[in-house]
C-alpha cells in the first residue's frame, strides 16, 4: 500500500476526531488581555490577546478537565493578570500557574513566599527561561531570561522553591542540559519539569542526549508540547517522531505531560491528532496518564 501524502494523512485525521476518553489536562497555556492588564515594560514579544474568557468558552466546548496557567513573558513579573484568572475559573480549582521573577535577584524568593501566600494552592512551579545560544553571555537584567545558572543567587531561589513546594519549570534550549542536570541533582527535593520537549530542534543530537541523562533524575518530568520548535517540516512534524519516542523511553509513561492545546476546537483537534500520531505507538493506559493523570497528581489537582 502506497505511503499516504500529508493532504491526505490530515483529512483522514481530522475525519476520525472525537475527544479521548479520561481526564485531560491542559499543562501549558498562556492568557493575554493587553487591554484590560498592560504588557510590562520589558516584554519580549507583544502578542494579539488570548483572553480569559474565550479560553473559558473553549474549555466548556472541549471538555478539558483543569489547566496549567504558564505566566508569559509579557506580563514579566506582574501577575495580575494571573490572580484574575483565579477569580474567574470557569468552576472552583480549575487553575493552577506558574510564576515569574528574576531567578538571580536576591528578593526573588521572598517574593515567591509572598505570592504562594496570597494565593494559596494556586502557584505550582516558577518559570525559568534560558535560551540563549552556547557562547553567548548571560544576562544580568533587563527582561527575565538567560539569567546564569551558575550563579550563588540562582542556587538561593531553587532553594526557596525546594521550601515553598514549588517546581522549577525550565524553558530552555538543550545545550543548558547539563547546568540544568547540576542544580536539580543539588536540590533533589524539587521536581523539575522541561517545557517542549527542550527545543530539541534548537540544539544538537549531543546536545539532546543531555536532555535525556536528565531522566536518571526522578523528579524531572518531561512535556509533550510545542512539537513544531523539534521539527524542520509543518505540521505533524513528521521529523520530530523519533524525539517524542526518544523522550518517551527515557522518561517512561509517568514522567510526561501534555501540554498546548489551543485556544479553540480547531487548535484542540489538531492537538489531538498530533498526540495520536507521536505517542500512538503506547497503550491506552500509558496515553492516559500522559493526557491528564500525571498532570492532576503533579500540580495537586483537587487539593486545593
Amino acid at each position: 500500500m502506497p505511503a499516504l501524502t500529508r493532504r491526505q494523512w490530515l483529512q483522514g485525521a481530522a475525519l476520525a476526531f472525537a475527544r479521548p476518553a479520561g481526564v485531560i489536562v491542559d499543562s501549558h497555556i498562556h492568557l493575554f488581555d493587553p487591554q484590560r492588564f498592560p504588557y510590562h515594560a520589558n516584554a519580549v514579544y507583544r502578542p494579539p490577546a488570548q483572553t480569559l474568557e474565550d479560553y473559558v468558552r473553549f474549555v466548556r466546548e472541549a471538555k478539558i478537565d483543569h489547566t496549567v496557567i504558564v505566566h508569559p513573558e509579557p506580563y514579566q513579573d506582574d501577575h495580575r493578570y494571573l490572580e484574575y484568572a483565579f477569580a474567574h475559573e470557569p468552576s472552583p480549582g480549575f487553575f493552577k500557574g506558574t510564576c515569574l521573577f528574576d531567578p538571580v535577584d536576591p528578593a526573588a524568593p521572598a517574593r515567591m513566599k509572598a505570592l504562594v501566600a496570597k494565593l494559596p494552592g494556586r502557584i505550582v512551579a516558577l518559570r525559568i527561561h534560558e535560551n540563549r545560544k552556547p557562547g553567548v553571555p548571560p544576562t544580568t537584567s533587563g527582561a527575565i531570561r538567560d539569567r546564569d545558572l551558575a550563579a550563588p543567587a540562582m542556587a538561593r531561589t531553587w532553594a526557596a522553591a525546594r521550601e515553598l513546594g514549588l517546581a522549577i519549570q525550565m524553558h530552555m534550549i538543550p545545550c543548558h542540559a547539563p547546568q540544568v542536570e547540576a542544580l536539580a541533582s543539588r536540590f533533589p527535593g524539587v521536581r523539575v519539569i522541561v517545557d517542549h520537549l527542550a527545543r530539541a530542534g534548537e540544539g544538537t543530537p549531543e546536545e539532546f542526549a543531555g536532555v535525556l541523562r536528565l531522566a536518571r533524575l526522578p523528579r524531572v518530568y518531561m512535556k509533550f508540547s510545542a512539537v513544531s520548535y523539534s521539527s524542520k517540516e509543518p505540521f505533524p512534524y513528521w521529523d520530530a517522531k523519533p524525539i517524542v519516542r526518544r523522550a518517551y523511553d527515557a522518561f517512561g509513561p509517568r514522567r510526561m505531560i501534555w501540554g498546548g492545546l489551543g485556544m479553540n476546537m480547531a487548535d484542540f483537534e489538531k492537538s489531538v491528532t498530533l498526540f495520536g500520531e507521536m505517542l500512538g505507538f503506547a497503550g491506552a493506559a500509558e496515553q492516559a496518564r500522559i493526557r491528564g493523570l500525571n498532570a492532576m497528581e503533579l500540580y495537586g489537582f483537587g487539593r486545593g
